[in-house]
């Protein structure tokens, strides 16, 4: 199979699909790689490493031309442009917030797997949990960051000093992201509560933190009364391939303490609160009842490196399979990848995308896969 790996282009975006590593490994089965040149570059791994593992250095246009597309973020608009009719394109898409992007995918007739759908046999989604993990550690950097006064804070030091109490942290969600927020904020000295609806998930979390974290169940009461008080809040829920709860109403970030800060981890679906917007890397936090907003649609992005290298080693198995098999026998073999499917020629094939995007839910292409 001939795979391309091209630059991304979102903006601050230095991700790339695949390492040297990686196509050292796909060359090992067979594949022809085509990467577009400077695409790892800014984090590490030059035109040159990728030549020495096998791939051939080439142009945009040629690195669409593939048979299969292994890239990070969702296409921009001109990325849509140059796909075609049966191409496997394999990376985040997050549909459900992005009508336009979805549109152009059905009129191009791609079959477009989705990262973040992705599941395992345990039904957990091991494509976006590493990512989920960068971004709830980041989300407490970020945020400690927002509550300087110089950006508009309130002056606030997560940890405190001695005889100053530390600053409050409110999570909304104990998953991945969740999780990886609340072990950050608690290595700055904050006081941390995660709330989540899943009692499994608070007693574990009961567990794993004991007393140094406070949990909650999650319900507009409890979520009004602690962000009320809060100095950070993280918005860290997900509903795989669904846009986001909107859990944070604009009365409830109007409550807030001003110069407080909210970062939302689920921007990628749609945001968690009623004022969450997308932001950029270059231009990332905005204001709004007093309260800054950190809402950039590629966190981890931030730290391209670290993220590359965690989200390739989830990323290549399922590639290779991909690959070797083909797409077809790969998603007929693999009902963890066929989760993942969201887009196929021309129809929403993933059941919770279809439901938010008002489409109907194609399930007879998994038929036509098999023909």
């Amino acid at each position: 199979m001939r795979i391309g790996i091209p630059k991304e282009i979102k903006d601050h975006e230095y991700r790339v699909g695949v390492t040297p590593a990686g196509v050292s490994a796909l060359k090992a089965h067979g594949h022809e790689v085509l990467v577009e040149t400077l695409a790892g570059a800014r984090i590490g791994f030059s035109d040159a490493l990728y030549e020495a593992a096998g791939a051939m250095i080439t142009g945009r246009s040629e690195v669409y031309g593939c048979d299969m597309v292994i890239k990070v973020k969702e296409p921009q608009p001109s990325e849509v442009a140059l796909l075609r009719e049966g191409q496997v394109l394999f990376c985040y898409l997050h549909l459900a917030p992005e009508p336009e992007l979805t549109r152009g995918l059905l009129e191009r007739k791609v079959i477009g797997i989705a990262y973040e759908t992705v599941t395992d046999a345990q039904g957990n989604l091991p494509l976006l949990i590493p990512m989920s993990e960068v971004a709830g550690r980041l989300a407490v950097q970020t945020g400690a960051t927002a509550l300087q006064i110089a950006n508009g804070g309130s002056g606030v030091l997560l940890g405190g000093v001695p005889g100053v109490a530390p600053g409050k942290v409110v999570i909304l969600g104990g998953g991945a992201s969740g999780i990886n927020a609340a072990k950050m904020a608690l290595g700055l000295g904050a006081e941390v509560t995660v709330l989540d609806i899943n009692l499994a998930r608070l007693r574990y979390l009961d567990d794993v933190f004991g007393m140094r974290v406070k949990t909650r169940f999650s319900e507009p009461a409890a979520i009004a009364e602690l962000t009320r008080e809060a100095d950070l809040v993280i918005g860290a829920v997900l509903i795989p391939g669904q846009r986001a709860p909107r859990l944070l109403t604009r009365d409830m970030i109007k409550a807030m303490k001003p110069g407080s800060a909210f970062v939302d981890i689920a921007i990628d679906q749609g945001g968690c609160a009623e004022t969450s917007r997308p932001t950029t890397h270059s231009d990332p936090t905005y204001v709004e009842h007093g309260v800054v907003h950190y809402c950039v649609t590629n966190m981890p992005g931030a730290t391209a490196r670290t993220s590359t290298l965690a989200l390739t080693q989830a990323t290549l198995p399922l590639a290779l399979e991909l690959a070797d098999k083909g797409c077809a026998r790969a998603l007929l073999d693999n009902p963890g990848l066929r989760e993942g499917l969201n887009v196929f020629r021309g129809q929403v094939t993933h059941r919770a995308v279809a439901a938010d995007l008002g489409y109907a839910f194609e399930a007879f292409a998994m038929t036509e896969l098999a023909a």
